[in-house]
């Protein structure tokens, strides 16, 4: 059944898949928290990037939508609980790489943003 929390949670979903796209850090807070951390393992290593620093990696990256990426998005999982906390699990492409994340939601001040991401590369073209 689909719930005003769940529909608003979709909506913090799109702007997430939106920021990945056009990479317009003005509306980095409008997605992530301030204490927002991200984590994944990347050539073996675990990755630790606070919000600011995964803020300047989107400010410096060529975004897909100005290399005219197309545009890959899915919501393979999503687990409201409550009405204050929820965890999605989405495929999105950035460029030429294709990856899993799983996103923590907490409404805060009526605002969902993502607490924390834990990411994972699943496909990147050779």
């Amino acid at each position: 059944m689909r719930t005003d929390t769940t529909a608003t949670v979709e909506s913090a979903i799109q702007r997430y898949f939106d920021l990945m796209y056009d990479c317009e850090v003005g509306r980095f807070d409008e997605v992530f928290h301030p204490t927002a951390q991200l984590h994944g393992v990347m050539a073996g290593a675990l990755t630790v990037w606070p919000a600011a620093a995964y803020r300047e990696i989107l400010a410096q990256r060529r975004s897909p939508k100005e290399l005219q990426a197309r545009r890959q998005e899915e919501v393979l999982l999503l687990d409201t609980v409550g009405e204050d906390q929820a965890l999605a699990k989405v495929r999105v492409r950035i460029n030429e790489k294709l990856f899993v994340d799983h996103l923590c939601f907490l409404r805060v001040e009526g605002c969902w943003r993502i607490t924390s991401k834990t990411f994972h590369l699943e496909q990147e073209a050779a």
